[in-house]
């Protein structure tokens, strides 16, 4: 089983002055503590679960760019990228150039988006659910054919390149998050390489969904890895987090990725990192 790491708040004692800092700690002791992955949320104002939407937020791309300069081994991305915000052959050269320059360490994740709020606030394109879920499926197909040897055009209802080059070429993994079973699960089966669920989904329902989808396309289930996303409360101990993650591998979880109340906290590292060695020799179940 996988362990990672997620930094959804950048509110730390010395204020906006004290965020390079304190976020070059969580980089460096996600990495030293031998985490599987480091992700950041994509948003551009703080989301009500965190804080408030005056609080502090780094752009996505930016802070992992920031990351991969300072790590060597642990993996990155957003969890996850509101697809209609980017252009999509701007994300995928932005997702390709992390890749790079981080030595292959990048991942896609990326979901329909939800926060109105900040999109309204900065200008950004919102459409309806269900245009926005078009244009999430179009991006998916671009960066499949960007992330191939063709550079042919692409034409989609909503997007249209007349030619799909990327160079540097890459291929990093695609990850959804969401959990809804028509469509964002089908999504998963058809193009992801990975799926993310809230903590409190029901899990064993959700995968059952996820595996028949995979079985009507033709796609191998067990490819596809599952992760979740929860919070390690203040004070939980090690022996309780390893329970929790035994209980989400036995539901078919592959990977949980964390967020604890200061990330940066020598503590939370030490924590964590026992909890990696800890859970490492789990395997979930379908496995």
């Amino acid at each position: 089983m996988k362990l990672g790491l997620t930094c959804p708040r950048y509110t730390w004692p010395g204020g906006d002055a004290a965020i390079a800092e304190r976020f070059a700690t969580v980089a460096r002791g996600a990495d030293e503590a031998g985490l599987h992955s480091l992700w950041v949320m994509d948003h551009l104002f703080q989301i009500p679960n965190f804080g408030s939407v005056t609080d502090p937020m780094l752009e996505a791309y930016g802070a992992l760019s920031y990351a991969a300069a300072l790590t060597r081994r642990v993996t990155l991305g957003a969890l996850v990228t509101c697809a209609v915000h980017r252009e999509p052959g701007l994300l995928v050269k932005q997702v390709s150039t992390l890749d790079a320059l981080s030595g292959g360490r990048a991942v896609l994740g990326i979901g329909a988006g939800w926060f109105e709020e900040e999109s309204r606030g900065l200008g950004l394109r919102f459409p309806s659910p269900s245009e926005r879920f078009e244009r999430l499926e179009e991006t998916l197909q671009i960066a499949r054919q960007m992330w191939s040897d063709e550079d042919k055009p692409y034409e989609g209802r909503h997007y249209r390149l007349e030619r799909t080059l990327n160079a540097p070429q890459a291929r990093p993994p695609i990850l959804i998050g969401g959990s809804g079973e028509t469509k964002t699960l089908r999504l998963v089966a058809e193009y992801a390489d990975a799926c993310n669920f809230l903590n409190g989904a029901d899990v064993r329902h959700k995968l059952s969904v996820l595996r028949a989808h995979c079985e009507r396309l033709g796609r191998p289930y067990e490819a596809i890895e599952k992760t979740l996303h929860m919070r390690i409360p203040a004070g939980q101990s090690v022996e309780e987090s390893v329970r929790r993650c035994a209980e989400l591998a036995a539901q078919g979880i592959d990977h949980v990725i964390v967020a604890v109340p200061d990330a940066a906290a020598e503590s939370a590292l030490e924590h964590l990192a026992t909890l990696a060695d800890r859970i490492a020799p789990i395997t979930p179940a379908g496995r």
